[in-house]
């Protein structure tokens, strides 16, 4: 395997797919993790379910950019869909890192999925990389269990950076195409209080800040991977239909409401809030090419 390849994991995902465009364009080779049969020399399977994945599939590589895992806003939280968030991560970090450290030429890096869930409700205080985890569902049972899968890498002398993300914000996919068409109707309001506060980034700003990760030997441990300037429900939703042009609804969309519409994600999804700062990125002297959310949302509508 050559010097410059890169093995990614969720590559038909949001995230994942624009990762991979973006090495490949800057001569990276990528080999996907694929649970399926591999389609050429740049796919290898996998089946993390199962525990298998030959060493030999990641052995030499540069690096390894993990990002499988169910969705967590896809379905209502039912108890097994809960499950199935929790499994299909920590399952997929243990079945990945278990083929790493076993190879015989071990890749130098892994950067794995994680998510600013792990703070749980920060209410307005800001938070960094040096914050406990928090309480709830996605802090408790999905982010703590996920990140300690990783340790059997780190300890095996692998590079290891968790990439905290936040609300990504893109046209193609994620949370922003599905609220568009009712902003567009002019019935975007407010979601709970409208105080908790959203990180966001935007997806270039998302594979700029994980390049930078990739490339920079000093990054590991927890890096937040969310622009610098998270804003408020309120603000965000302002911002949104500024940007469409239309008005907001003098209402906020009361908290029971959201409840009964979509379950156990409302909660720790929409109504609590994280306040994340980039601290990692930042002291690395990373820059955002998108600071302030009205620029952000411009780039991506």
């Amino acid at each position: 395997m050559g010097d410059m390849t890169t093995i990614v994991t969720g590559s038909s995902g949001l995230l994942g797919s624009a990762l991979v465009e973006a090495l490949r364009a800057e001569g990276t080779r990528v080999v996907r993790l694929v649970r399926r049969e591999p389609q050429g020399a740049d796919e290898a399977f996998w089946n993390p379910a199962r525990g298998v994945l030959d060493p030999a599939a990641v052995e030499g590589a540069e690096a390894v950019v993990h990002l499988a895992g169910a969705g967590i806003g896809d379905r209502r939280w039912s108890d097994d869909f809960k499950r199935e968030v929790t499994r299909s991560r920590v399952e997929g970090t243990r079945t990945l890192v278990k083929a790493l450290t076993q190879a015989g030429a071990r890749p130098g890096a892994l950067l794995s999925g994680s998510a600013i869930g792990f703070y749980g409700d920060t209410g307005d205080r800001e938070v960094d990389e040096t914050a406990p985890p928090g309480d709830g569902f996605l802090a408790r049972e999905v982010v703590v269990p996920w990140e300690a899968e990783t340790e059997p890498a780190r300890e095996a002398g692998i590079r290891v950076a968790l990439l905290r993300t936040g609300l990504v914000l893109s046209g193609e996919g994620g949370m922003l195409p599905r609220i568009l068409p009712v902003f567009k109707m002019g019935l975007g309001a407010p979601l709970g209080s409208g105080g908790q506060y959203w990180s966001w980034i935007s997806v270039d700003d998302w594979v700029e800040a994980v390049l930078r990760v990739l490339r920079d030997p000093e990054i590991s441990g927890p890096v937040n991977v969310t622009a610098p300037e998270p804003v408020t429900n309120a603000e965000f939703t302002r911002t949104l239909a500024r940007a469409v042009h239309r008005p907001v609804m003098p209402l906020a969309v009361p908290g029971f409401v959201l409840r009964a519409a979509i379950g156990g994600f409302a909660e720790e999804g929409v109504l609590t809030g994280q306040r994340v700062l980039p601290r990692r990125l930042l002291e690395a002297g990373h820059t955002f090419r998108h600071m302030r959310l009205g620029d952000a949302l411009a780039a991506v509508l």
